[in-house]
């Protein structure tokens, strides 16, 4: 048996973020893997273009080269159409049944989850690890946030105390596009990559 974090995300690019919110995770709950697992085609996201999934999986691929536990996974990204959380939990439960999971997210998807496709699901299949960060708008403080959702779903919720980033993968794109430097904000081999391609040059 083994206790599996899972980074899910669109990974357009993945950046310093992920990958130390990843390492938190890691080390405070003594996980034994971290899967970053890029999705397919995010329904929440049919407004914009995503980046190919061959690029977005490369370039983390690239980002996780000598992060020890840290694993590629393209559990989500191999499926056909839009890909949810929910349905990708509840097949990780069935086709790893010995394993158990943690999804590593945000406060900003905790205080959306109720929009998600099957919340109930997604609060039931898998234990969260929530990051403290900035939400705009009213909202409850993210104590009572957690609370609710576990007294209302059941949910298993602890909290992940690493230092709030201010990094976006948008902000990178953007740039990007606008010939800035990214350096700070990506892996030297995911920044590389992306001039590479010519990734981002026309948003």
């Amino acid at each position: 048996m083994a206790d599996i974090g899972i980074m899910g995300g669109t990974f357009d690019p993945v950046h310093n973020g992920h990958l130390l919110l990843g390492r938190q995770a890691y080390e405070e709950y003594g996980l034994d893997f971290v899967w970053f697992m890029p999705s397919g085609q995010p329904p929440h996201k049919k407004d914009r273009q995503v980046t190919a999934k061959e690029d977005r999986c490369a370039m983390v691929k690239l980002a996780l080269e000598g992060e020890t536990g840290f694993l590629f996974s393209d559990f989500e990204v191999s499926r056909d159409g839009s890909t949810y959380t929910a349905q990708t939990l509840a097949l990780l439960k069935e086709s790893f049944p010995a394993d158990r999971f943690y999804y590593i997210v945000g406060a900003d998807s905790l205080y959306e989850i109720e929009k998600w496709y099957h919340p109930e699901q997604v609060l039931t299949n898998v234990s969260l690890l929530v990051a403290d960060r900035e939400y705009g708008g009213e909202h409850l403080p993210l104590r009572d946030q957690i609370r609710y959702l576990t007294d209302k779903y059941g949910a298993c919720i602890r909290l992940l105390h690493c230092r709030e980033t201010d990094i976006a993968s948008e902000a990178i794109r953007r740039a990007v596009s606008q010939g800035r430097p990214i350096g700070t904000y990506v892996p030297a081999a995911v920044e590389d990559y992306i001039y590479r391609r010519h990734l981002y040059t026309a948003i």
